[in-house]
């Protein structure tokens, strides 16, 4: 059973790549697309893509930095939560690895572009307002890519926010503050998925409730960690129950 310095320690790494993260996302999600896309225009979003291709080659690697410390996130989180309830840390796992599944097949959405733009022989079938079109359709395409990808965004959270009320280490609160970030989440994936037009309303209203709870949890992991104390040894139950699920 880890003590009270190897879960400081774990919860500080997971406070940094949490952090990492909260850089990333913004600039995969809304930055890149502010720079290269046009609404409604697809010449124009085709020469900023071609003339700008390094750039959004970046980007896309960036979109893949941020899925891979995804996965290292909840690997640190799973370490510290795993002797709290084994079968919730699990659980929060695999909603993020689903979720980053999702995430880098919706990266190829923006790969497309570049091979429509590129120029190659077999495209000249296509003229070049039919190219731009595609071009802007897989974008289009990767925003509500994205929009499925939030579904997990939500859905691991309430794992992790019942972990950390579990836990006992880190305050009751900020699982809390978790779960409501769920729900947030939820509600703008759903929106965006059923009612696109109301989607920036429920964005504006959503924002507050889903950020204020990652972005407590970042500080008080990189912060103050955990308390200095060690886990409670697991009841019989619990030790049964995760003989069950090894």
């Amino acid at each position: 059973m880890p003590g009270p310095t190897s879960l400081k320690s774990t919860a500080r790494r997971a406070g940094f790549v949490y952090l990492l993260i909260l850089f990333l996302a913004p600039l995969n999600l809304i930055y890149f697309p502010s720079v290269f896309i046009v609404p409604g225009n697809a010449t124009a979003t085709a020469l900023k893509i071609t003339s700008g291709e390094l750039l959004y080659r970046a980007g896309i690697f960036l979109g893949l930095l941020d899925s891979i410390a995804f996965l290292f996130l909840v690997s640190c989180l799973y370490e510290l939560f795993k002797e709290v309830d084994r079968a919730r840390a699990r659980l929060m796992v695999l909603l993020v690895a689903v979720g980053v599944a999702v995430s880098i097949v919706n990266l190829l959405n923006l790969i497309a572009p570049l091979i429509l733009l590129s120029g190659a022989d077999f495209l000249a079938v296509f003229t070049k307002p039919q190219l731009d079109a595609l071009a802007l359709g897989f974008l289009r395409l990767r925003s509500n890519g994205n929009n499925v990808a939030m579904a997990f965004w939500a859905l691991w959270l309430f794992p992790f926010g019942l972990l950390v009320i579990k836990s006992g280490f880190i305050p009751k609160l900020l699982g809390s503050l978790l779960i409501v970030g769920g729900f947030a989440y939820l509600a703008v994936s759903f929106t965006s998925i059923v009612f696109p037009a109301y989607r920036p309303v429920v964005d504006r209203i959503a924002l507050p409730f889903y950020a204020i709870g990652e972005l407590a949890m970042i500080f008080w992991l990189l912060v103050i960690g955990v308390k200095a104390q060690e886990l409670k040894p697991p009841t019989d139950a619990d030790s049964t129950k995760s003989a069950h699920f090894d």
